[in-house]
């Protein structure tokens, strides 16, 4: 196979892994992956190389740093039981993959329901672990709407770095 198709599929590839970023997947490591199949299958002697691999492992591991610690900051300074936040992770995930269904436009649905279902999935994941531990109702939703918030930061940030392996391994295959 040429040089350039193996490229054009593994962007494409790319695009999708950094696409499942939103539906709270592991998509910075699968573009990481992605790229050391390539290097392992390919011999090209041009392109990308171990050194922007492990570049890219750094930059995978910071976005989930970024996502965990964002998602669950805001909701511990509000008080937050490692109950309520666990549940809330949980809650975030599912109604995240639940949301990719409930708008019924092609793709630009499933990307919104996909975010507003971890918005909403982190809410009550933390107001029902709040709820079970016996808070009081108004600082339940004050820990809930942390949690919201704290999600939804934390996806852009995952999103944000998931961009930067995307256009380092675009550019490095041009070097």
């Amino acid at each position: 196979m040429s040089y350039w198709l193996c490229v054009s599929v593994l962007s494409v590839l790319n695009a999708v892994a950094l696409l499942s970023n939103l539906f709270l997947l592991p998509g910075n490591w699968f573009m990481t992956g992605l790229l050391c199949i390539f290097l392992l299958v390919s011999d090209f002697g041009h392109g990308p190389t171990w050194t922007i691999v492990m570049i890219c492992v750094a930059l995978a591991g910071v976005g989930e740093v970024l996502e965990l610690a964002m998602g669950s900051a805001k909701a511990a300074k509000k008080g937050a039981s490692r109950r309520a936040m666990l549940i809330s992770m949980g809650m975030s995930f599912v109604c995240s993959i639940a949301g990719t269904f409930m708008i019924p436009i092609p793709i630009v649905g499933s990307v919104i329901g996909a975010i507003l279902g971890a918005a909403v999935g982190a809410f009550a994941g933390a107001w029902l672990g709040e709820a079970w531990k016996g808070t009081e109702p108004a600082l339940r939703t004050e820990i809930g709407t942390a949690a919201m918030f704290g999600r939804l930061l934390g996806m852009l940030a995952k999103g944000a770095v998931g961009v930067t392996i995307f256009v380092v391994q675009l550019v490095s295959f041009w070097l």
